[in-house]
């Protein structure tokens, strides 16, 4: 069965009412391809408020969630709370999150686990530093990112997207190649094969993020292992519809 090209536009903290009106405004006016799954990772403090207003066919994401339901955790939301308010969708192990918050292989696992034992659906992000890369690691990095992530999904592989952001190509400009970027979907997609099942490397959706634009969209996108998009600064500009589009 083909797999369901699916976009994800992260905000990150970015945005203000007036600003999300123009996004939301924008991705309305589109249109957008109706054969591609649309995410958007809003800022915690707006996910009411985009809900009000998307179309929706346009799924609403939160940016991050804790790995226990309630507690003392100031400064925490849960995957109950977000279900509550009506949000399905969660980011989890962003690189961001891995290098600034210092949040490693394990809580991330813990956070997957937890959303998706909540009934949430999860993008769960991997990727390997410019170090790592230059030093040849790219795949030890990525397999051993997912093989943190094959306990905590379990048999919920359904729910769940990958998105493989390397992390020297996330704001900076630089992209993996179409071909960079293709190998190391294959690798994983094989990877998955033969430590996870056939059956699921063969229907997990792969994302790309790293510096995708509307210029390099509609090449990384004809990819063969490329399912779909983790979009940064991009998604924020009327050019995300053309992102979503590339695959037309």
């Amino acid at each position: 069965m083909p797999r369901k090209f699916v976009v994800g536009g992260n905000w990150k903290m970015n945005g203000d009412k007036n600003m999300i009106n123009e996004i939301i405004n924008n991705m309305k006016k589109g249109p957008l391809d109706k054969e591609v799954e649309v995410i958007i990772g809003v800022p915690s403090i707006y996910l009411t408020y985009v809900k009000s207003i998307v179309p929706d066919t346009i799924q609403v994401a939160a940016q991050n969630c804790w790995k226990v339901p309630k507690g003392a955790f100031t400064g925490e939301i849960s995957p109950a709370m977000l279900k509550d308010i009506g949000v399905n969708w969660v980011i989890i192990g962003h690189s961001e999150r891995r290098t600034i918050f210092h949040e490693d292989d394990t809580l991330v696992a813990e956070k997957v686990a937890h959303a998706l034992e909540s009934g949430m659906k999860v993008i769960a992000c991997i990727g390997e530093t410019l170090e790592e890369r230059e030093a040849g690691k790219t795949e030890e990095v990525v397999f051993r990112q997912t093989q943190a992530l094959v306990p905590a999904i379990g048999d919920k592989w359904a729910n769940v997207v990958l998105a493989y952001e390397p992390v020297w190509a996330i704001g900076t400009g630089k992209t993996a190649s179409p071909q960079q970027a293709q190998d190391v979907h294959a690798s994983l997609r094989n990877w998955l094969a033969n430590n996870v099942s056939a059956q699921v490397a063969d229907a997990v959706r792969i994302q790309y993020g790293g510096s995708v634009t509307a210029a390099n969209a509609v090449e990384l996108a004809s990819c063969a292992d490329i399912d779909g998009f983790l979009v940064g600064g991009a998604s924020l500009k009327p050019e995300f519809v053309n992102i979503v589009n590339a695959t037309k």
